[in-house]
């Protein structure tokens, strides 16, 4: 089985430590294939920075459909992931909707936890867009800023918990996701010092990706979620162009 494991954003860095997180829970014999977006920004914050990685997603995943199992849009927001499911037979999975949909197996409500305050409006957007505001118990971030976008994690670990554990005293949340790809790993090293789960946004979106691949469902034939017709476009790459003009 193949997963791609497609990162939106330009920091090969964040690959790595994606990919290091999701191959510690991977089954035997899944092949993580990693992509790091060839343009764009470093690190997804903004609703405008999602536009633009979600269009490259959509480029990424028509140059290379048919060569994986399912795909995982690996940033929290999960850019593109919708017009994904639309275009392509093979499933997409989003790493935010993964992790909140695993928070909600675990517990009534979940804390989201992050490492910068520019965040907070689209990860809030996002958990509308997936139908969960019932079920989080809010989104707390960090102020202030960092030093390298690569070693976050490694800079914030302490405040992260402190922040963490104030969300679950201060909300009864029941579990904590750590979000944003450049927490990747982090929830392993921190979760003896936090009282609730606490979920990998990366292992969890690759581990309902095997399931989906193993399940084989079908593509939709009706519905939203049909592959929509044919249509020619100009100045697209070749192949997402292809595919929307359903010549793929």
């Amino acid at each position: 089985m193949k997963i791609l494991l497609l990162n939106p954003n330009t920091s090969e860095s964040l690959t790595t430590r994606l990919v290091d997180a999701a191959a510690q829970v991977v089954a035997p014999g899944t092949e993580i294939v990693p992509a790091t977006a060839p343009r764009g920004v470093p690190y997804i914050s903004t609703r405008a920075e999602a536009q633009i990685g979600g269009a490259i997603a959509l480029e990424m995943l028509a140059e290379r459909a048919g060569s994986y199992d399912a795909a995982v849009i690996a940033a929290f927001g999960d850019p593109g992931l919708f017009a994904a499911r639309e275009l392509f037979e093979e499933p997409v999975v989003g790493m935010a909707e993964a992790a909140m949909l695993t928070a909600c197996m675990l517990g009534r409500r979940f804390a989201i936890v992050t490492f910068a305050t520019a965040l907070g409006p689209w990860y809030q957007e996002c958990v509308e867009m997936h139908g969960m505001t019932a079920r989080c118990a809010g989104i707390r971030m960090l102020d202030g800023a960092f030093r390298s976008i690569s070693a976050v994690q490694e800079e914030k670990e302490d405040l992260l918990v402190a922040l963490a554990n104030d969300a679950v005293a201060s909300t009864q949340a029941d579990v904590v996701i750590l979000a944003g790809a450049p927490l990747a790993g982090l929830a392993a090293k921190v979760r003896e010092r936090i009282p609730v789960p606490v979920i990998d946004q990366a292992q969890a979106a690759v581990k309902q990706a095997e399931t989906l691949a193993l399940l084989r469902p079908f593509k939709a034939r009706q519905g939203s979620f049909q592959r929509p017709a044919g249509k020619e476009s100009t100045g697209l790459p070749g192949p997402l162009a292809d595919w929307i003009a359903r010549r793929g």
